[in-house]
């Protein structure tokens, strides 16, 4: 069996997030949850890890998501931000469809249920 390297990269902030995300996608992407916060090794280590990686940012639209995507696009200027409805304000809480569409206008497949 041959070892698929995943290009696709997308940074959430909590593991309710990452699991609702899994869900949708329908390619090897590889998910990462931030747990909200990013210390400066984890961030270094991320930033050396992501390097030639497709790296996508979806994160919550509140006070605490909004911080996390300011820090990331200073580190990763190259990645694409994706952007929930404020009325969901959090990843966890917007219906599946949202988010389907939404990684859909990014080009990473999703499962066709959801759209």
């Amino acid at each position: 069996m041959a070892i698929v390297e995943v290009e696709k990269v997308i940074i959430v902030e909590g593991r309710s997030d990452k699991r609702k995300v899994e869900s949708i996608i329908s390619e090897p992407v590889e998910i990462i949850c931030t747990n909200g916060t990013l210390g400066t090794a984890k961030l270094d280590e991320l930033i050396d890890a992501l390097y030639d990686k497709e790296v996508y940012i979806l994160v919550d639209s509140d006070e605490a998501g909004e911080k996390l995507r300011r820090q990331l696009r200073r580190e990763f200027p190259h990645a694409e931000h994706l952007y929930i409805d404020k009325m969901y304000r959090e990843v966890a809480a917007a219906p599946k469809h949202h988010i389907a569409v939404v990684l859909l206008s990014a080009n990473i497949d999703v499962h066709a249920q959801y759209l």
